[in-house]
């Protein structure tokens, strides 16, 4: 049975059961401050578990969910991925263990008829209930209920002892035998023997406790069902095969990357598997719009394409090659994710990007290589070949190594370069018997570790199991009456002072309001919240934001005058002129999108946003610069839809009804069942929630103000509208005024004017520079003479005066046509800034003088960083007095060579 089916199989069944379908949440959790991705399907029914009313108390899902805690794992066994589908029913406060007990043998042996006699089960050892409904009702034998610890069969794991606090309780897992030809083969096998024989298929989690603190367990009022089944898994048993890989989520994946291999990679599985699986998770957080990055989830996304890489480049794969295999994963999730087919493009240039700049970081890896380790070699070597005593070189030894570590893997963490490469250049590098390898790799794996530690507590549950914004808030759905009026009389359900409910508030207090109606709009969907004043009489409270948490909404402010208790009855009015500046750039953003598309092609995706009173920014993708002339006919086009004045209109419907109409949605929103549309004229339709205009020409004018790269395949355009754009057009103006005043002539004559000064300033400097070459030629040899030799080396060095990179770089090859055996280094000071060259005759280089790593010693003294070739190097700084203090660094480096 094909993966599709059982998915469908799935929902279908749990439908007929009365479980309201929820679609897959994003891989990026809303609201959720304790995981990076989601882990679980009961992530997004949090509140639900805590009591919260919504209109089911049945739920079932196939949620997306992406995990890093066993990366290492990920090829190496049948089962361990670092994406998959879980799926799952839930119940809030409903149904309970015989129930859940119940449709779990349902569908497994009656709608998908798996031979009874094949599952086992587990439970938690103190659960009565649970080993009463499998062994009287399911009427399973004893023999194959098997009960585990707090370990293995409570949810978390081990919370009575180790917490964190809040909902768990016992689970009972279902397993599936493989068959004693399977495993360790010993008669007395179990689910309990990791041996692999039992296939842990389904978990139900009965969430009947509230954990405090010291391992207190109180009873929930209501009970609730969590359970969770990988699909993956599950596509396995029902396909007959052994490994999850064998199935036909994977294996179109694997057979491409096999059909580019040569014969003798083909049969290295584990990494083909760990490549196929790594794909998925990058595809799709990537369509959650997760973008590479070295910042937290990005992070995660550009090490697993880097893992990726590495693992192809073993295969015998060095040029760019994941990014192809995504039309393919695209064909195998089309069903149940139709979007990305028609996103496939935009992720594939994502990935290309990133797999071009790793690739470009691994073939250059020799510079980054030098860059970090050459001073911490420099140091230890010299200090190995100084001392006398035999303890004390042992002891710098076994530094090197450990510092080395450290270097070695801050490169594999940072740039991706695997240890092997940086181990090789060492031995390359390093010629003394007391390097300790043993502690050096001792100390990478130390280093290794920790950071798998560092990861997996930032992935793992903080604090309470329901961490979630405002949760105390208990009240009803806040009903929104913004889009239609500025102002209205409401209730004030809840005052919350100092993260406490409060009866009351006074003069200049600070508090969150909840009202049981309101005008004011919160920060959703990139667009700010609102902001205006409560008024009770002569009391006034300044509302300086709105936010919401679930469908409350929450007005946070200051007391301005008077007082303020729960029950009052105010007005609420908003500030209706920023209001019409935030829908300015609202609307605007909509139109910009449009452009985009328009002038630079279908592909353009939103990937955020910000719709402020003062500007507007918008993010998307896109894969190269765009010049000034697209971004003047992007300009236009918005400005040509403003001046047509058309209409918006806006519609509430089905969210599958927008989506078949093609309303473009922002992938990284999650979207309720009935969403708005909001359109504009026959060109523009995107579901959206925010505040507009009644028409574009409302907006008056549009002024890109900055355009620029923000991430790999992401820019972003920041614009204002309306009056910031007239201030902006009017401060150019007068920019150009007394340009056209201070060089007397008229705006139009600017430009040639520019022109003719500028061929006139080219022209002076290239015959300064010209009288300055001849000053530095006839001197040539007045410095050849004040020359020092250390060591049968001879050192010339001169600091000039505001002399350019190429004056300082002429004049050495000059030097070396006069000289030999020489390093020559020259020096330029102007005001804070410094130049600096070194140059090493042939002789020298011969000798195994090298004019990169010196500069890479002499040049931090100047506050700057350089490079270059074995013969010549060249830095710049912005410590010109501190020239001496290098010169004096080379001579001393020149004395030990």
């Amino acid at each position: 049975m094909k993966a599709d089916i059982l998915r469908k199989n799935f929902l279908d069944f749990f439908k007929s059961k009365k479980h309201k379908i929820v679609e897959s949440d994003s891989l990026v959790p809303k609201d959720d401050p304790t995981v990076l991705f989601t882990p679980a399907g009961m992530n997004q029914f949090k509140k639900e578990f805590l009591g919260y009313v919504s209109e089911f108390r049945r739920a079932a899902t196939a949620q997306r969910c992406l995990r890093t805690d066993d990366l290492d794992k990920v090829g190496k066994t049948p089962g361990h991925h670092t994406f998959f589908e879980m799926l799952g029913n839930f119940s809030f406060g409903d149904y309970f263990k015989e129930e859940a007990i119940d449709f779990a043998w349902d569908f497994l042996t009656e709608e998908l008829r798996i031979d009874k006699g094949r599952l086992w089960v587990s439970i938690y050892k103190d659960d009565h209930e649970a080993y009463k409904a499998w062994k009287d009702k399911i009427k399973i034998p004893e023999n194959k209920i098997i009960k585990l610890g707090d370990k293995e069969n409570f949810w978390p794991s081990e919370a009575k002892q180790k917490g964190p606090n809040g909902p768990c309780g016992p689970c009972s897992e279902i397993f599936f035998d493989q068959g004693s030809n399977t495993g360790c083969g010993r008669s007395d096998c179990n689910p309990s023997c990791n041996c692999g024989r039992f296939v842990e298929v389904w978990n139900l989690v009965f969430t009947q406790f509230n954990r405090k603190e010291g391992g207190i367990l109180e009873p929930l009022p209501k009970k609730n069902i969590d359970t969770g089944m990988g699909l993956e898994r599950l596509a396995a048993v029902m396909q007959g095969v052994y490994s999850n890989f064998e199935t036909d989520l994977f294996q179109p994946i694997i057979k491409e990357i096999a059909s580019a291999l040569k014969p003798q990679a083909s049969s290295q599985k584990e990494l083909i598997y760990a490549v196929t699986d790594h794909l998925r998770a990058v595809v799709f957080a990537i369509y959650d719009g997760v973008l590479p990055s070295n910042e937290a989830r990005g992070y995660v996304v550009r090490k697993i394409i880097r893992k990726s890489i590495l693992h192809l480049r073993t295969l015998g794969i060095k040029n760019p090659f994941l990014y192809k295999l995504v039309p393919v994963l695209s064909e195998i999730m089309k069903q149940p994710y139709p979007e990305l087919d028609k996103r496939r493009e935009n992720i594939s240039e994502v990935i290309l990007a990133e797999e071009k700049n790793f690739i470009a970081t691994l073939e250059g890896s020799g510079p980054i290589l030098e860059e970090t380790n050459g001073p911490i070699l420099t140091k230890h070597v010299d200090s190995i070949q100084k001392a006398t005593n035999p303890n004390e070189i042992n002891l710098i030894a076994a530094t090197t190594g450990s510092s080395l570590a450290v270097a070695a893997f801050s490169l594999y963490d940072t740039y991706g370069i695997p240890l092997e490469l940086t181990t090789g250049w060492i031995k390359k590098h390093i010629k003394i018997e007391q390097f300790d390898e043993k502690k050096f790799s001792e100390e990478f794996n130390k280093q290794l570790e920790n950071q798998k530690n560092r990861s997996k507590s930032q992935s793992a549950m903080k604090g309470d199991v329901f961490n979630v914004k405002d949760l105390h808030l208990r009240v009803k759905e806040t009903k929104f009456l913004g889009y239609q009026d500025f102002s209205t009389k409401a209730k004030i359900l809840k005052i919350i002072k100092d993260n406490a409910e409060a009866k009351k508030i006074n003069k200049g207090d600070e508090a969150k309001i909840i009202l049981d109606k309101t005008v004011f709009y919160p920060e959703s969907g990139g667009q700010v919240g609102d902001r205006g004043e409560f008024i009770k009489g002569k009391s006034i409270f300044d509302v300086l934001d709105t936010q919401k948490s679930g469908k409350v909404i929450i007005h946070t402010g200051k007391v301005k005058e008077g007082s303020f208790k729960k029950s009052d009855i105010i007005l609420s009015k908003i500030d209706t002129e920023r209001r019409l500046s935030i829908a300015r750039n609202h609307t605007a953003t909509h139109l910009l999108q449009v452009a985009l598309r328009k002038v630079l092609g279908a592909h353009v995706q939103q990937q955020g946003s910000l719709v402020a009173q003062d500007r507007l920014r918008f993010d998307f993708t896109h894969f190269k610069d765009i010049d000034k002339s697209q971004l003047d006919r992007i300009e236009e086009t918005v400005n040509n839809y403003i001046i047509n004045n058309h209409s918006l209109d806006t519609k509430g419907m089905p969210l599958a009804t927008a989506k078949r109409q093609g309303a473009l949605a922002f992938f990284g929103e999650k979207y309720e069942a009935k969403v708005k549309v909001v359109s504009i004229a026959d060109f523009s339709r995107e579901l959206c929630g925010g505040t507009h205009l009644d028409s574009t020409g409302q907006i008056g004018i549009f002024k890109i103000v900055q355009e620029g790269s923000v991430a790999s395949g992401i820019r972003r355009i920041e614009a204002v509208t309306g009056v910031a754009a007239y201030k902006i057009i009017k401060e150019q103006e007068n920019i150009i005024a007394d340009i056209s005043s201070s060089l007397n002539v008229p705006v139009q004559n600017i430009k040639a004017e520019l022109e003719k000064r500028l061929s006139r300033i080219k022209e002076l400097e290239k015959q300064l520079n010209l009288q300055k070459s001849d000053i530095i030629r006839n001197s040539l040899d007045t410095l050849i003479q004040d020359a020092q030799n250390i060591n049968a080396t001879c050192l010339i060095s001169h600091i000039f005066e505001n002399a350019d990179m190429d004056l300082l770089r002429r004049t050495v090859d000059l030097i070396k046509q006069k000289t030999g055996n020489a390093v020559i280094a020259l020096g330029s000071k102007d005001k804070d800034r410094a130049l600096l060259v070194i140059g090493i005759t042939p002789e020298l280089v011969e000798r195994g003088l090298d004019a990169t790593k010196l500069i890479v010693e002499v040049s931090q003294l100047i506050g700057g960083s350089g490079g270059g070739r074995k013969d010549f190097a060249q830095a710049g700084g912005n410590k010109p007095q501190n020239f001496p203090a290098a010169f004096e660094k080379l001579k001393e480096i020149i004395r030990g060579i």
